[in-house]
């Protein structure tokens, strides 16, 4: 707003005044945020490797699964897939989820699926960057057990991702192992959501805790586990885990919320 010339000549007096006495004057501190906005940011862990994120104006979904009507007006935003298996890519979940302005997100490996849903396709290291969202691909993969190939082969190009809200980050790791590219992520993430088995599918015990010894996250929250699996990790495998690292045990449908 434009200073009349009588409110600029009281302040250019002012400060010659000022200059010339030397009289401290105190600062005034001016709030960078307005408070009463709500920075909150929620994570419901939906079914399987599934999870929603909230935040006040955007609805972010990895891998949603066995959802049913009750959540057709949880419509998505951004819905982000981490590789084709039917219980991480679930066409039926994504018709509830399904709005004009949905943004999908896929392993660039997934063709068919990516024309299904005019989706945007993704290898590890892409970066996209959606105003305060930034999504990084990352990778995703198991390792060849005996005669038998990996499940999840590290030449299909399927991927985890970092989703960096406001300068809050969460990593879904998919299906994998612990895998030796995590030491790039040491640091870098807040919330780890890695999955507890199975074994042969991905990782698990002491594999886990590796995985986020090496990333180092604020806070750890279990998927893709079987029942009482959560238990029996925190029981046998919860001390071993930095201490800088909170677990937070979510059973399925159960929500979680950062304030920020």
């Amino acid at each position: 707003m434009a200073l009349s010339k009588i409110t600029r000549n009281i302040l250019i007096s002012l400060g010659v005044i000022l200059a010339i006495t030397t009289i401290a004057v105190p600062s005034i501190v001016i709030p960078l945020r307005n408070n009463s906005i709500d920075t909150s940011i929620t994570l419901k862990l939906l079914y399987n490797a599934g999870i929603m994120i909230e935040t006040q104006d955007t609805r972010i979904y990895v891998d949603p699964y066995s959802l049913n009507s009750a959540y057709d007006d949880l419509d998505a935003d951004f819905i982000l897939i981490t590789h084709p298996h039917g219980d991480h890519y679930d066409p039926t979940s994504l018709s509830y989820l399904d709005k004009e302005s949905t943004t999908y997100i896929m392993p660039e490996n997934m063709s068919v699926e990516l024309a299904v849903h005019d989706g945007i396709g993704v290898n590890p290291g892409d970066v996209l960057e959606f105003g305060n969202i930034k999504i990084t691909a990352f990778y995703m993969y198991t390792l060849p057990v005996d005669i038998y190939p990996a499940s999840h082969p590290k030449a299909a190009n399927w991927t985890s991702y970092l989703i960096d809200v406001d300068g809050f980050t969460f990593f879904h790791a998919g299906d994998s192992k612990n895998i030796d590219e995590y030491s790039q992520l040491t640091g870098l993430v807040n919330v780890a959501l890695l999955p507890l088995g199975p074994g042969c599918q991905t990782m698990t015990d002491m594999e886990v805790v590796d995985a986020l010894n090496t990333i180092e996250g604020q806070y750890f929250i279990p998927i893709h586990y079987g029942g009482g699996a959560c238990q029996l990790f925190i029981a046998n495998y919860g001390s071993y885990v930095m201490s800088e690292c909170q677990i937070i045990h979510l059973e399925y449908w159960e929500s979680h919320v950062f304030e920020q």
